[in-house]
């Protein structure tokens, strides 16, 4: 567990994330950090949740048409 520091930026406030974390996560400066919820609280990754529902969709939709794309690929 880390305890990290929240810092004044313009008239925002930031989070100082050690670079421990940073390596962990193989986050870079500039990176994007996504923060959605979860039973246990607040989880903060890289990848982008919402392209986790599409890439399923689009799996459900291959396995739907699987014959077709048998065929298509003869």
């Amino acid at each position: 567990m880390s305890a990290l520091k929240l810092i004044q930026v313009g008239n925002s406030v930031g989070l100082i994330l050690p670079k421990e974390i940073l390596a962990r996560l193989r986050l870079e400066k500039g990176d994007t950090v996504f923060a959605t919820e979860s039973p246990d609280g607040l989880v903060l990754t890289p990848f982008d949740p919402a392209l986790d529902e599409q890439l399923e969709a689009g799996r459900a939709f291959m396995r739907e048409f699987r014959g077709t794309f048998h065929q298509l690929a003869k």
